[in-house]
């Protein structure tokens, strides 16, 4: 049967929405509570909304009972200090299931690609529903921090490179594309991330924003992405090194119990 899909995320994984005047909005995500969940770098998240109404970021099959990143519980406590984020989290109309805003410390293009990462967003999800993605609404004005988007992690032919300005939104499909940021800083970065499964609300949605793909890529040096790509090499296999070693000691040590 397969799932429901946005026949506007078909080309590239992506769409870009028109920019949202951010600089109208209160700082919200300020005055929300965060906690420590690490996720393609050093970072924190507020949620918003959970598998059960708590302050927490857990995937919601890691539950009782488990289920998918759909029908999410908002948090009384932090929305009724962001009522403007939880109103453009709402907006579309669409299922929401995690509903959390990033803070994301300063890091580097290499940092990034390290980071890259799919996200598990379609776990026990029936098959003939709709097919979950997530938006990502940026808060903070990173005018020097971009969005990086590759179809294959490792694979620097296909890297879409977004540009990340106060009110820049996203939707992406992070089960199918390798995502992460690069902030340069020196302030941390703060984004609103939602799940939304797909359906014709969330069409509508993105037909209302003029959601387009193939945007201009953020103009980076060749040096800079080459030295990225060869730092993240360098990382990979130090990293594959380790957990070698590790199997191996281990190995040897239950050898000798």
């Amino acid at each position: 049967m397969g799932y429901i899909k946005s026949a506007a995320l078909e080309e590239t994984g992506y769409v870009v929405l028109d920019r949202y005047q951010q600089e109208l909005d209160p700082k919200e995500w300020l005055d929300i509570e965060y906690n420590d969940w690490k996720s393609s770098g050093d970072t924190r998240f507020a949620p918003l909304a959970s598998a059960k109404g708590e302050i927490e970021c857990n995937g919601f099959w890691n539950h009782v009972p488990p289920r998918t990143d759909k029908d999410g519980v908002w948090i009384d406590s932090q929305t009724a200090l962001a009522p403007n984020l939880t109103r453009r989290a709402q907006e579309p109309g669409a299922n929401v299931g995690r509903c959390r805003v990033i803070e994301l410390q300063p890091n580097t293009y290499a940092d990034t690609l390290y980071n890259l990462h799919q996200d598990d967003n379609n776990r026990l999800n029936p098959d003939g529903t709709g097919w979950v993605v997530r938006g990502f609404f940026n808060l903070t004005d990173d005018k020097d921090s971009f969005f990086v988007l590759r179809d294959n992690r490792t694979d620097p032919s296909v890297e879409y490179r977004i540009a990340l300005p106060a009110g820049a939104q996203l939707i992406v499909d992070t089960q199918r594309l390798w995502h992460a940021a690069t902030h340069p800083g020196p302030d941390p970065r703060y984004c609103l991330i939602t799940s939304w499964t797909s359906g014709p609300e969330l069409d509508a949605y993105i037909e209302k924003y003029n959601g387009r793909t193939n945007v201009p890529n953020v103009e980076v040096s060749q040096d800079i992405l080459d030295a990225g790509q060869a730092e993240q090499a360098r990382r990979d296999a130090a990293r594959a090194a380790y957990y070698a070693a590790k199997g191996q000691a281990e190995k040897t040590a239950m050898s000798e119990a």
